[in-house]
């Protein structure tokens, strides 16, 4: 269980900083304290650089109209390239699981970015998510199969059940990666052999259902 560190700071403006680095996921105060002190030290230019570009890319930053990946332009330059196939789509939680996959080097078709899974628990429910577009992209006949390659937890297993109902009847085949990534794995640290072989050796999704 995580516990509050208690710090006396000498300096109101350090303790703010402190304190925003480390509303940061996975970053304690300690470790934020660290960070402010090593931007201290470092020339202003560098801090100033950090700065704007974070601001640059909170500004301008856009996500992509077709499968809603982070993008500098309106459709991602995966989307955008003539030699994806746009019959294939994978879908994913988020940008991480795109780069993850595109490590590999191993798949070929387009993606769609759900933002996250349905989780109940947390308050995330469908409307939340893109599915509503994926829905809509799979309705206009392109989309030959959809392969699921959300994490092998509860939430990824209910938000992959969930989008395969929405489009039960449409002539779209429906996979799963091999369950190479371990359950409760997310597809960000799953080694990028062991990722590839996944999307590569796919079943199909309602074989997935039977053996669960």
């Amino acid at each position: 269980m995580c516990t509050f560190v208690a710090m006396d700071f000498s300096s109101k403006l350090l303790e703010n900083a402190v304190y925003e680095i480390s509303q940061l996921p996975g970053i304690g105060k300690r470790t934020a304290l660290r960070l402010v002190l090593h931007l201290l030290k470092q020339p202003e230019e560098q801090t100033q650089r950090l700065s704007q570009s974070l601001m640059t890319l909170r500004n301008t930053v856009k996500f992509c109209v077709s499968c809603h990946n982070i993008s500098d332009f309106e459709r991602c330059e995966i989307c955008s390239n003539p030699k994806r196939d746009e019959s294939l789509v994978c879908v994913v939680e988020d940008i991480r699981d795109v780069m993850a996959i595109e490590n590999t080097s191993q798949f070929k078709g387009l993606y769609h970015v759900l933002g996250g899974k349905i989780s109940p628990m947390e308050g995330v429910g469908p409307q939340d998510l893109t599915i509503t577009s994926l829905v809509n992209k799979a309705k206009e006949g392109k989309i030959k199969e959809l392969i699921f390659a959300l994490s092998s937890t509860m939430e990824g297993d209910t938000t992959n059940f969930y989008i395969y109902k929405q489009i039960e009847g449409l002539e779209i085949r429906t996979s799963t990666i091999a369950r190479g990534i371990a359950v409760g794995d997310e597809l960000e640290y799953a080694d990028e052999v062991t990722l590839g072989r996944s999307i590569l050796n796919r079943i199909p999704f309602e074989g997935s259902l039977k053996a669960n």
